[in-house]
């Protein structure tokens, strides 16, 4: 993948990017519609159908060299075959409805780990075989999937190892020149804040502790020069300030809103909490525009 080519943002690519996840969607809405209609088993040919309809598209774009639109259409059939996948794991009775409904983190069971690995599989292959970076986001998300539920059965078990795969993520991405290193920096974000905000959501203390985070990140989006840093930073800023706006503004009582809980609310804290933050983030920008030495 030495040579994958690096997207153009521009009016084409939008519009071919828009069309092929609408069909996608499309393609999604009409097997919930076949799911209730069919039984299993006409079901999982259904499913088939619109896996080969889906991949015959990607291969045909990319016969004539239509890069883009070849590779969003193998981003579909990826997601196509999880679900003709899911299907014939259904229709042999290895899965039921109700586990692919409560997919990740819900005991051991290999016909639930094989299903992920098999769409981990695809991702990967069809990453080398269209060389479409769009397709690493699909990589990297099974194979979180697929890791955590391997390893652990949720609960704080699972945010550590997702915070350990956030990590790994970081570090690959920032080893990596390749357009996919986008994917792995931002879902090495993703994964280190959702593990970092299930310990740290409650208290001020604990929001303090995110605001650093937010701080690290946009350090991150320093060094890295990858923009989703400080995409993540500014949200968890945001989050922390919704936080202490609710909290100063209410006197800090979960009551205060009540009829009776004799707490006046001071209804200028919030403009003068995100006053602040604005400020801040502004700075930031100004501090990260700035050239790095040498």
């Amino acid at each position: 993948m030495a040579d994958m080519p690096k997207p153009v943002w521009k009016s084409s690519s939008f519009l071919v990017y828009t069309g092929g996840l609408t069909v996608l969607f499309a393609a999604i809405g009409a097997l919930g519609y076949l799911a209730v209609q069919y039984g299993h088993a006409a079901f999982a040919g259904w499913a088939l159908l619109i896996l080969a309809v889906l991949y015959g598209i990607a291969h045909a774009f990319k016969r004539n060299d239509r890069w883009v639109a070849a590779g969003i259409f193998a981003f579909a059939s990826v997601i196509a075959w999880g679900f003709f996948v899911g299907a014939l794991w259904v229709w042999f009775g290895w899965l039921s409805v109700h586990d692919l409904s409560h997919l990740p983190f819900k005991g051991f069971s290999v016909a639930r780990l094989s299903l992920l690995l098999l769409i981990l599989v695809a991702a990967i292959s069809d990453t080398r075989r269209f060389r479409f970076p769009f397709i690493k986001a699909l990589t990297v998300l099974f194979g979180w999937l697929f890791v955590t539920d391997l390893i652990s059965g949720g609960g704080s078990w699972s945010a550590v190892v997702t915070l350990v795969v956030g990590l790994a993520y970081t570090v690959a991405g920032g080893s990596s020149e390749r357009p996919t290193a986008f994917w792995l920096h931002l879902f090495g974000g993703l994964l280190i804040s959702g593990s970092l905000l299930y310990w740290w959501h409650g208290g001020d203390w604990q929001w303090a502790l995110m605001s650093v985070v937010a701080l690290i990140y946009v350090g991150m989006a320093h060094r890295t020069e990858r923009s989703s840093w400080a995409v993540l930073g500014a949200l968890l800023l945001l989050a922390a300030a919704s936080h202490y706006s609710n909290e100063w503004a209410s006197g800090g009582s979960s009551a205060s809103f009540g009829p009776f809980s004799g707490i006046q609310y001071r209804g200028w804290v919030p403009s003068l909490v995100y006053a602040f933050t604005g400020f801040l983030l502004v700075a930031l920008g100004l501090v990260v525009a700035r050239r790095r030495p040498g």
